[in-house]
């Protein structure tokens, strides 16, 4: 009967909902209405939902769910506490972010000396600047520490940025300033995203296996280029209606927006530039 203390298991950006945030309850109850400090946000609980989808109005010490209403995407791993009143959380909020924006900025006092020691120590380490977006806060976190761990003395891996969702116009804006390539980890980038691209020449790297990416990322930091996969979008078509077909299969009414749609073409449907299954298209009727 404690206000509730919980972990960020999980995290991502949903187009209808806004942020939402896997937490596991450590102790307390989490109710609906509860005002929350969540990482560098703060929030209010407007809904929750347990693993089947349901929703609930209380959860107690063990129990999973999905909470809606917080500012922003959290991290995997924050932690969720319950606070009195509004405005507590938000001085929360606004001094962690403060601190993490402290944090990233700090660097060693620009001297003459340093300068000069550097020069004559020879210490040109050449960065790598990537752009990384995933469809979960838990695979953003996972490329960036893979990546890390690429950087050696020679070469150094700068991750300019980082986040959840699809590609955005500035990503893409971003990339093109650095001319960083774009990591799409399981996301694409939407159509305004992709215009921009085009114009700039930003390149993207898609993948859906961790391993794929730090791999690649290795091979063009060591300069042997690798085999480069060409995903060539013969058509795109939205989804205007699903109905039933057949015992357990479902037939989706498709619009198509450009290109060309035909059977055995490899196909794969995204929900706002997020990737939720790849197939192949095994029949087509009008």
């Amino acid at each position: 009967d404690r206000a509730a203390e919980a972990t960020v298991i999980e995290a991502k950006l949903d187009k209808g909902k806004g942020p939402l945030a896997t937490v596991l309850v450590n102790r307390g109850t989490l109710k609906v209405g509860d005002i929350l400090v969540v990482g560098t946000h703060s929030g209010r609980v407007r809904a929750m939902l347990d693993d089947k989808g349901r929703q609930v109005k209380t959860a107690l010490p063990s129990a999973p769910v999905e909470v809606l209403g917080i500012g922003g995407v959290p991290m995997a791993g924050d932690t969720l506490a319950v606070v009195e009143s509004e405005t507590r959380a938000r001085e929360v909020a606004a001094y962690r972010q403060e601190k993490a924006t402290a944090k990233r900025t700090t660097t060693a006092p620009a001297s003459l000396e340093n300068m000069f020691s550097a020069l004559s120590a020879k210490q040109a380490v050449i960065d790598y600047p990537v752009v990384v977006k995933s469809d979960v806060q838990g695979s953003t976190e996972a490329i960036v520490n893979a990546l890390n761990k690429l950087s050696n003395d020679e070469i150094k891996v700068k991750i300019l940025s980082s986040g959840v969702g699809a590609i955005t116009e500035s990503d893409v804006t971003l990339a093109a300033s650095t001319k960083a390539p774009i990591i799409g980890f399981n996301v694409r980038p939407n159509a305004k995203a992709r215009e921009i691209a085009n114009r700039e020449k930003v390149r993207f790297m898609y993948y859906d296996v961790i391993y794929h990416l730090t791999a690649d990322v290795a091979k063009e930091m060591a300069g042997e280029l690798g085999p480069e996969r060409i995903e060539n979008v013969v058509g795109r078509a939205e989804v205007k209606d699903v109905f039933p077909a057949g015992k357990r299969d479902k037939a989706a009414g498709l619009l198509v927006l450009e290109g060309v749609i035909r059977k055995g073409l490899h196909a794969r449907l995204t929900r706002d530039d997020v990737i939720i299954s790849a197939t192949t298209i095994s029949s087509l009727r009008r």
